[in-house]
């Protein structure tokens, strides 16, 4: 086969993924209103078979453009979506928590939505993108930003169950405000560890490409500013003991960050990192 042809089944398996997110989406919430157990079931499925045709969509992508996937607005949009669901099924598997997927499964469909709606087309690399460090900075962006998104959407159900009362459904399907804690700050620990990659990585690469390891371009300055957020988070929970709805704030807010440093800061703040 062909590129092209790689790249049209690369279409076609990222439209079907999408929709199997779409169906998850609504099949989480409605297990979340009306408390059917087989719709929970369902939907956990339906986002495993998804995250399978996604990762097949991003191989194709990557055979038919001869290049690692990640070096535009829509590969790293795809790629974000599919950091967060990897994450999300590892949670799942190990946490045995189906209702975190009712609040990360509309996340990634927001964002893969957002890759839908930008140019597929495969370019020519510009000079900066053609480094071996494109593979390790921009993975490890993946990865950090996939537990993020894990630990916004376990922080946002601690924050709801504050105000939930209590009945036999929820203490079957929430686990406690300790656990939920727990599972947060190692979503946010591990991302926070690779975030910091990203960080040491990127100035290496800039150092090369551009000629200086630091230029404050928007990216780079809503990068730290995400950074430093995290970092606070971990330094008042190991130093003061900060947990619970202060540590699920901090985490609310992070992820936010992380969002507008990539969406927001290409749509509004332009720079050296307007690719991607």
């Amino acid at each position: 086969m062909n590129s092209e042809q790689f790249l049209q089944i690369e279409n076609i398996l990222f439209t079907t993924a999408m929709i199997l997110y779409l169906a998850s989406m609504v099949l989480y919430v409605i297990f979340f209103v009306m408390k059917k157990e087989a719709a929970a079931k369902i939907a956990g499925y339906a986002a495993g078979i998804g995250f399978v045709l996604h990762t097949a969509a991003l191989i194709a992508r990557g055979i038919g453009a001869g290049r690692l996937p990640m070096t535009n607005q829509y590969e790293f949009a795809t790629s974000f979506a599919w950091g967060i669901c990897l994450f999300y099924l590892i949670f799942l598997w190990r946490y045995k928590f189906r209702l975190l997927g009712t609040f990360v499964m509309p996340v990634i469909f927001i964002i893969i939505g957002y890759a839908a709606m930008q140019d597929k087309g495969v370019r020519e690399l510009m000079p900066a993108l053609r480094s071996n460090w494109l593979a390790i900075h921009v993975s490890s962006a993946i990865i950090s930003y996939g537990a993020f998104g894990v630990s916004f959407a376990v922080s946002l159900i601690f924050l709801i169950r504050e105000k939930m009362k209590e009945n036999s459904f929820w203490d079957d399907h929430i686990p406690s405000g300790e656990r939920l804690d727990l599972i947060s700050y190692r979503a946010v620990s591990l991302g926070f560890l690779f975030l910091t990659f990203v960080m040491i990585t990127g100035a290496i690469w800039a150092e090369r490409a551009w000629g200086s390891y630091w230029s404050w371009d928007p990216k780079e300055t809503w990068s730290l500013i995400t950074w430093i957020i995290y970092a606070i988070y971990l330094h008042l929970r190991v130093s003061r003991g900060w947990k619970n709805k202060n540590a699920a704030i901090f985490a609310v807010i992070g992820f936010i960050c992380v969002i507008f440093t990539y969406i927001g800061v290409n749509t509004f703040l332009p720079g050296i990192h307007s690719y991607a």
